[in-house]
């Protein structure tokens, strides 16, 4: 028998748990998770709760997959890891040579890390040094254009090129500058305008800035479709390839940070896909191995490649490498993922469970205090609002968000907040029938907080 009391104790006295603000943490009862299987967490008292983020945007089959299980157990017989430096393994040629069959056809090598925040800013070095070193090099193209709202991860250079400030405005003397531009926030429209009388103030605001400055801008860096941690907030249709379209007419590298939307969370298996954008480098991360083991890539285009290609005295190499570069228990623990969507048709059966989400989110959508209600495919976000004809968002003090999902929690569900936005995010395996009891639950906290 675990001692509950004890772990807790020890938690709270030695542990710095992330995105946390530990006073609070150290005056709760905190939920200690010991197992989990299929789309439930099992805590050391033995009470489950459906896992309605995926145990942070990264599960996608659900605990304990067999497959998955075997995989890892598998490749353990063989070795857990050797280094990626002057040698290669089997498991990671072989899911460079499927990442490369699955993502858009523009991508054709693949450069290994362990994180979503480490992929990205293996792209930001990339782009830069493209511009460099390529066959007629653009020595004044430095600059990144990025969007407000944006969340990229958490090193240094990710972070330039991220734009909340609860999360960046601390760190700004440590960043490298960026052009920033509006993100289609529109439920909270910079130019005040709605759906209907959208005119696309923002792309037309982008292409201003990319006529004007592109001869000193190395790459756009994007979140494709929905930008997540700033609040499920959708781009309106067309955006993504309007962006594709603007950066090759200017001239101006495409990097798409498909981390949170990869691997069928949109619906398809990259968010690219639903508008048919061809990227120059694209990070990948989360769901890429099923949500087991840390492992992320960064794919780019055959001419960035080539950039770095030359002979050994040039120095072109990317000096760049991590210790834990291509592992092969995470190669093989992804390996076994991809297989699985293959094997059980995942993909074909989100269309039933996209649908099931969007009608159960319509009873939420006419709560007093739901404000906007934002989803692309299996990606959801609830804003809620104090007054919903004015908009008037909570006081921070009154923790809204947090104690919807406090009460959920209470209801046999994890989720997690962004402020006062209810994030929704399940494993691709839910059921039908397990979507619909999730998003009463949620439904039923909304209630419960608001009144």
């Amino acid at each position: 028998m675990v001692d509950k009391l004890t772990l807790a104790e020890k938690d709270k006295k030695y542990i710095w748990h992330p995105f946390t603000q530990m006073k609070d943490w150290e005056q709760e009862d905190i939920v200690i998770i010991e197992r989990g299987k299929g789309i439930k967490l099992i805590d050391v008292d033995g009470r489950e709760y459906y896992d309605g983020v995926s145990s942070l945007w990264v599960n996608i089959h659900g605990h304990r997959k067999e497959e998955i299980d075997r995989a890892i157990i598998s490749q353990l017989g063989r070795i857990a890891h050797s280094t990626f430096l002057g040698l290669s393994n089997v498991p990671a040629i072989e899911l460079a040579e499927k990442l490369v069959a699955i993502t858009p056809a523009s991508l054709t090598r693949v450069f290994y890390s362990d994180s979503g925040s480490e992929a990205v800013e293996i792209a930001l070095k990339m782009a830069y040094q493209y511009w460099q070193q390529k066959e007629n090099p653009c020595p004044g193209k430095t600059k990144f254009l990025t969007l407000t709202n944006a969340y990229h991860g958490d090193t240094i250079g990710a972070v330039s090129v991220g734009g909340i400030d609860l999360f960046h405005a601390t760190y700004r003397p440590l960043l490298f500058e960026t052009r920033k531009v509006p993100s289609p926030y529109c439920y909270r429209c910079p130019y005040e305008r709605d759906k209907e009388s959208c005119s696309r103030e923002c792309l037309q605001y982008i292409e201003r800035v990319l006529q004007e400055e592109h001869e000193s801008i190395a790459a756009f860096v994007v979140e494709p479709l929905i930008q997540g941690a700033a609040g499920m907030l959708t781009s309106p249709p067309g955006f993504l390839k309007a962006v594709r379209d603007l950066c090759t007419r200017y001239g101006v590298l495409l990097i798409v940070d498909e981390v949170a939307t990869g691997f069928g969370r949109t619906g398809k298996m990259f968010a690219c896909e639903h508008e048919g954008v061809q990227p120059d480098l694209m990070a990948v991360a989360k769901g890429i191995t099923g949500g087991y083991l840390p492992l992320a890539a960064t794919l780019t285009t055959e001419e960035v490649y080539r950039a770095f290609y030359g002979e050994y005295e040039e120095k072109k190499t990317f000096f760049h490498g991590h210790s834990y570069t291509g592992n092969q228990l995470a190669c093989a623990a992804a390996l076994a993922n991809l297989r699985l969507f293959e094997e059980e048709k995942l993909l074909e059966g989100l269309g039933e469970k996209i649908k099931v989400v969007e009608e159960e989110l319509t009873g939420i959508a006419e709560l007093p205090h739901v404000g906007e209600v934002r989803q692309c495919g299996m990606m959801v976000g609830i804003e809620l609002v104090q007054d919903k004809a004015e908009k008037t968002p909570y006081p921070w003090k009154d923790k809204t968000g947090y104690r919807v999902c406090l009460e959920a929690r209470r209801r046999g569900m994890i989720i997690r907040p962004l402020g006062d936005v209810i994030v929704f995010m399940p494993p691709l395996a839910s059921s039908c029938d397990d979507l619909r009891v999730m998003l009463n639950i949620i439904k039923a906290s909304i209630e419960t907080v608001t009144g």
